[in-house]
């Protein structure tokens, strides 16, 4: 349960890199991605366990590769 804990912590810290290195608030990328802004701010960190598809929707819609998201 650790290791799944981290990942997920890891995953946000990144998502959350990405997004600030954009521009964008919490705010205005969940309306991008049509979420609210507590879901980003979960998922940022690490309490949201994703679908593959829906991480690629965050990393397409910060035009990043999604392995920049991936990297543990």
């Amino acid at each position: 349960m650790y290791v799944e804990t981290e990942l997920l912590k890891q995953l946000g810290r990144n998502i959350k890199a990405e997004r600030v290195r954009k521009g964008y608030t919490q705010e205005s990328f969940a309306e991008i991605i049509g979420v609210s802004r507590e879901y980003i701010s979960r998922i940022e960190r690490g309490q949201e366990n994703m679908s593959v598809l829906r991480i690629l929707k965050i990393a397409n819609n910060l035009k990043t590769d999604i392995n920049n998201l991936l990297r543990f």
